[in-house]
């Protein structure tokens, strides 16, 4: 396992990538890579009360929120991922044993790979049992060019 999941029962959200970044799993801290915003993402849209340290994740159940990847085994960008690695029995196991009430998928592949099909951010029609289902844009610095906090702030405000 590349990086710990923090997962627990009663979580409002999952948030699930696709794996960690090279830096996060040097470092050993998810989306600590230069250049993300997903600590910041968290607390502009009210998420958390304070910007987190990658190095804080272990704090995020206090704000009802929980991490994991679909590939536990292999880090780097998307596109260096194995697809061998995807382990989509894996994670659906512990969303059916913790059952969240939202499962976020942070970046498109992720959903791609769980859902099949092609997927626009926000929220999807699938449900996992109990479990809704969204996509969120990637806050990966590689993909500011896309970037948009509009769904960000439309899930968070779904969680309020």
């Amino acid at each position: 396992m590349i990086l710990p999941d923090v997962l627990a029962p009663g979580l409002r959200a999952v948030l699930c990538g696709s794996a960690a970044g090279a830096v996060s799993a040097r470092v050993g801290a998810p989306y600590a890579g230069p250049g993300n915003k997903f600590w910041d993402v968290l607390h502009r849209v009210g998420l958390t009360d304070r910007r987190l340290e990658p190095q804080e994740f272990a704090l995020l159940p206090r704000y009802g929120l929980g991490l994991t990847d679909l590939c536990k085994t292999a880090s780097g960008s998307d596109a260096e991922l194995p697809r061998e690695a995807d382990d989509v029995a894996g994670l659906l196991a512990k969303i059916e044993r913790y059952q969240p009430d939202v499962v976020a998928f942070v970046g498109r592949r992720a959903a791609r790979v769980v859902l099949r099909r092609t997927v626009e951010p926000g929220p999807q029609l699938e449900r996992f049992g109990r479990t809704a289902v969204w996509v969120l844009p990637s806050t990966s610095g590689a993909a500011s060019g896309h970037w948009d906090e509009g769904p960000w702030e439309r899930f968070a405000a779904s969680l309020r």
